[in-house]
């Protein structure tokens, strides 16, 4: 009787979650898993790789820097075949991909090459994108590079928020995965190089690039509201002395704006904006000062007038 495949998992949130719960229904021997410990006064909104492990009494470690050769020593006694890498945080070192018999592979968020690096969901809906999906492929010194063994696409409707798109790519990573994961265990995989040049990489996003700059048109504003809207921390400007929260916007039109100034005008029937690049956005959900605000509300405070932004 054959040895069941065994793995090394590198895992954390949602997309962690549903790929280990594929190797497990596989029968796949997962001899550790790797995550991190959530931190502290971080809103947790995914789901727990550590709790999915424990109750299958798979061994979890949370270490800061995997790459240490204590770290490399025990995966290595291990005798993996396989070094999966799911959502995890961290880059892992040549030393790390070296040690499984058969490889070392990501599954990242974007439809490679397209969007390799940091945060490609959030990217892919800031820039406009119609469609994205999950890659799985293999891990080489430099990040997002290796081979791909397989990928799915999922759409991005012209509403749809990072979150929304989110949940898409975890189930297309799930679909991947499972795909794929007959061939990997046969070892009878055709991985096919990427193209690296087409595509880029794209670093990490903070808080404080979700400012809105009301000089932009109507399409470019309501792609950053959409790309940070939470569980991200929000798209925001000032009004009135007070933040601005914007979470969820509606395009209305893109006509030109013939360099008028940008203008938000409240009434009962909702709140809009004139932007400065052109086109009209109607804003729909809004925190002010901190507090959930409803458009009619937030006419009564600007008297019904319109308000200039920048």
């Amino acid at each position: 009787m054959n040895k069941p495949l065994r793995a090394i998992v590198f895992g954390y949130h949602d997309v962690g979650v549903r790929c280990l719960s594929v190797l497990i229904d596989a029968g796949v021997d997962v001899a550790l898993v790797v995550t991190h410990a959530d931190a502290p006064g971080e809103t947790i909104w995914f789901e727990s790789v550590a709790k999915l492990a424990a109750r299958h009494r798979i061994p979890v470690i949370q270490p800061d820097d995997p790459n240490t050769s204590a770290i490399v020593a025990q995966i290595a006694a291990l005798q993996p075949d396989y070094l999966f890498s799911f959502y995890y945080k961290l880059m892992l070192n040549a030393p790390l991909l070296a040690v499984p018999q058969r490889g070392a592979l990501n599954m990242h968020g974007s439809l490679l090459p397209y969007y390799r690096g940091r945060v490609p969901v959030n990217w892919a809906v800031l820039h406009g994108e119609t469609q994205t999906g999950a890659t799985l492929h293999y891990m080489t010194a430099k990040p997002d590079a290796g081979d791909i063994v397989d990928q799915t696409a999922v759409p991005i409707l012209a509403d749809d928020t990072a979150g929304d798109v989110f949940k898409k790519v975890v189930c297309a990573a799930e679909v991947t995965l499972h795909r794929a994961l007959p061939d990997l265990i046969a070892g009878s995989v055709r991985a096919r190089p990427q193209d690296l040049s087409l595509g880029g990489y794209f670093g990490g996003r903070r808080p404080e690039h979700g400012r809105i700059d009301w000089s932009l048109p109507s399409t470019a504003i309501h792609n950053l509201i959409r790309a940070v809207a939470p569980p991200y921390p929000g798209a925001f400007t000032e009004l009135l002395g007070k933040p601005l929260r914007i979470l969820r916007s509606r395009i209305v039109d893109t006509s030109l704006n013939n360099g008028a100034k940008s203008e938000l005008f409240c009434d009962n029937q909702g709140c809009y904006v004139h932007c400065g690049g052109g086109g009209t956005l109607q804003l729909l959900e809004l925190e002010w000062g901190g507090t959930t605000i409803d458009p009619a509300e937030l006419a009564q405070h600007t008297g019904g007038k319109a308000i200039l932004l920048t």
